[in-house]
């Protein structure tokens, strides 16, 4: 018994590193919050705590959108997610680890311990899969002292999950699915598509829990307190569904409750899983029509996809855990254990602010919520710094988000010789007035140049850039005329406010004609590929003698002293467009580190602040792995340091690794841009794309 009794206490004291050690071999990682229910921008909830059970989870506005969990052993009730109710002791968490497609738990209640996974399968390349609203919660329990314990395993959900406002009415039935238990939830009203805004939460649609009915499940709706309370007296609700409805989200907390009698559970692991999926029924509205999502492609009905979700369960499972094993290997191998910590938490929190739909012409579109910024739909310079994630895994899926701004463009009247903004307030993405659409004309044309060069560059031809040729050499031409010294201008950094001269704004204008010039002699356009790429190269010679300064270039063309980041530089190398010098490049990168933090360095000479994306594309410049991981650092200790509890923000003091705004925002798929710098990682990932 003393063998024993010091063999479970060994393991407990090292079950947290060995768990988290376990992918890239660093020490524990705390996410400033964590992804569980990561499937869009409306169904996406958080933990924004070091522990599970210390706080309700949240939607990504910090709104609770609360899902519960108890583990009954022995008749004695642990929580092991949530902080109520407050009479049951948490269990103890051993464990975290934030995976690209998985979040996983471990827990000692009593003498079993309990792994709780949160599985959302954003698979890149299998769009069908992806567009699934859907994330399963898996329960996997096993003896710790040998012995047999008797287990029930509880969920909840309340109807915070689909309301915006606690005071709306909501409905809910079961629902007859073969071979499934499952529940429904929603609103009474059913107001489709009748708000956009930022900081807002859907209140239409349905949500939808099943299980598999051969896995011993009981399901109900009551209020919450009484739910709880049968379960921890009894180890099960009272069967008796909840009528009294509709009723407010908030008046005695209906909720979706499920329960799982595992009955003796040994050394031999025992699962259980549940399936949690949101059917918005229309989650776009596209130039005043209302698309239907991916998912729904081929007349797909809810029931239908809930079914082929449990059929596909043991298979997706199985890839997703092959896929974080091997994209965390190469992301480490690439670019350091402490890179691929961050780029898995990234992973999610990207894919989670997109939306894929059925085209009006039947044809995949994804769209984009510039999340905690303003709301925008579709916003250009918000799909730019997500883009490396995009052209790394899947470049299809970048050409998915760009087709609803390049076919507005070319088709709507667009009145300007330079690529739009955005497309509205999401979800609804039916252009704005041009005259009132906030402008960047030279950013947004630099970014949506760029960006089809490298869907060109990953696809070894310029066939998507072919479909848009005319709207290109317009933006092009505009960027030959108006590039090299941009006039009084907003920047993606805008935030910062206008500014004339901007000298990282005219280094992307140059690197993006570049781009037009090789994706013309990839469509044998000769003389037009010649042209721009002479006018790129003497821009680039005029650049460095305009920039110049002191050890580094300048904020502005006009300013002396000042300095920034050029992180648009970066695309020179991944382009191979050769147009710049590699002395600029080390030049800036030792300027860089001098300016440099525990918590990175600045975006530019007026503040403190610094933009995560941005970092990653600076570190990215490096040419040795040492030298990357060196500057790279900063970002990962604000990740794992700051003491802001939100979903992954890009925008923060170097000072104090404390948020200065933005959070949950899908630019941090720009943390991938160092893979795009090496060749033979880029062409093994992005070559598979379909």
């Amino acid at each position: 018994m003393k063998l024993r009794s010091f063999g479970l206490l060994l393991f407990c004291l090292l079950a947290p590193a060995i768990a988290v050690r376990g992918a890239v071999g660093t020490a524990a990682f705390r996410p400033p919050a964590v992804p569980l229910v990561t499937v869009d921008p409306y169904f996406s909830i958080w933990s924004f705590a070091n522990h599970l059970t210390y706080d309700s989870t949240r939607h990504w506005t910090g709104t609770r959108m609360t899902m519960q969990s108890m583990v009954r052993v022995d008749g004695k009730a642990y929580r092991i997610m949530g902080d109520r109710p407050r009479i049951v002791p948490p269990a103890r968490q051993l464990s975290l680890r934030v995976l690209p497609t998985r979040t996983i738990y471990d827990f000692q209640a009593g003498n079993v311990d309990v792994r709780l996974t949160f599985l959302t399968p954003d698979l890149p390349r299998e769009i069908n899969i992806l567009s699934r609203p859907v994330t399963y919660l898996t329960w996997q329990v096993h003896s710790l002292d040998g012995k047999q314990h008797q287990v029930e395993i509880y969920y909840d959900n309340t109807a915070e999950l689909v309301v915006n406002t606690p005071d709306e009415a909501v409905v809910w039935k079961s629902v007859t699915v073969p071979n499934l238990s499952v529940l429904r939830m929603g609103t009474a009203a059913q107001p489709i598509l009748q708000q956009a805004g930022d900081y807002i939460r859907i209140n239409w649609g349905y949500l939808y829990a099943a299980a598999p009915q051969s896995e011993s499940t009981q399901d109900t709706v009551l209020p919450q307190e009484a739910a709880t309370r049968e379960f921890v007296s009894k180890g099960q609700p009272d069967p008796q569904m909840d009528t009294h409805m509709p009723r407010a989200a908030d008046d005695h907390w209906p909720v979706m409750a499920f329960v799982f009698n595992l009955g003796a559970v040994g050394g031999e692991p025992v699962s259980r899983h549940l399936i949690l999926a949101y059917d918005e029924i229309y989650p776009i509205e596209y130039m005043h029509q209302r698309l239907r999502s991916y998912w729904q492609h081929g007349g797909v009905t809810t029931e239908e996809m809930l079914q082929s979700a449990e059929k596909d369960y043991p298979s997706l499972n199985a890839r997703s855990r092959r896929f974080d094993q091997e994209l965390t290997r190469d992301l480490a191998e690439v670019g350091g254990d402490r890179y691929a910590e961050v780029a898995d938490l990234a992973y999610r929190q990207s894919f989670a602010a997109n939306k894929l739909a059925i085209g009006p012409e039947g044809n995949p579109m994804m769209f984009l919520k510039e999340i905690s910024s303003g709301g925008c739909a579709q916003t250009a310079d918000v799909i730019y710094p997500e883009s490396p994630i995009l052209l790394l895994l899947n470049p299809r899926l970048l050409e998915y988000s760009l087709v609803p701004l390049l076919d507005y463009a070319r088709e709507s009247g667009w009145p300007y010789p330079y690529a739009p903004h955005d497309l509205g307030t999401y979800p609804l993405d039916n252009g704005r007035d041009p005259a009132k659409m906030e402008s960047m004309p030279v950013e947004e044309s630099g970014n949506m140049l760029l960006m089809i060069a490298g869907i060109a560059k990953a696809e070894g031809n310029a066939n998507f850039a072919k479909r848009y040729w005319p709207l290109l050499t317009e933006w092009a031409n505009y960027l030959k005329a108006k590039g090299l010294d941009p006039g009084d201008q907003l920047c993606t950094d805008d935030f910062t406010g206008l500014l004339a001269h901007n000298a990282n704004l005219s280094l992307k204008a140059i690197v993006a004609l570049g781009g037009y010039a090789m994706m013309a002699k990839m469509l044998g356009k000769t003389a037009e590929s010649e042209s721009f790429e002479k006018t790129a190269k003497e821009y680039a010679r005029k650049w460095m003698q305009m920039a110049g300064d002191q050890g580094h270039t300048r904020l502005a063309f006009d300013r002396p002293g000042t300095w920034s980041q050029k992180y648009n530089l970066v695309w020179d190398r991944v382009l191979g467009l050769d147009l710049f010098p590699a002395s600029l490049a080390k030049q800036e990168l030792e300027y860089y580190k001098s300016q440099s933090t525990d918590f990175g360095f600045p975006l530019d000479s007026r503040s403190l602040f610094t933009k995560l994306d941005w970092e990653s594309w600076s570190a990215a410049l490096t040419t040795s792995k040492e030298a990357f991981r060196s500057l790279f650092s900063g970002v990962y200790n604000f990740a794992d340091r700051t003491p802001t509890r939100v979903p992954l923000s890009d925008w923060y003091w170097t000072v104090d690794g404390t948020q200065t705004g933005f959070q949950a925002r899908p630019v941090v798929g720009g943390v991938f841009m160092e893979m795009l710098t090496n060749p033979a990682m880029w062409k093994k990932w992005a070559t598979g794309a379909e």
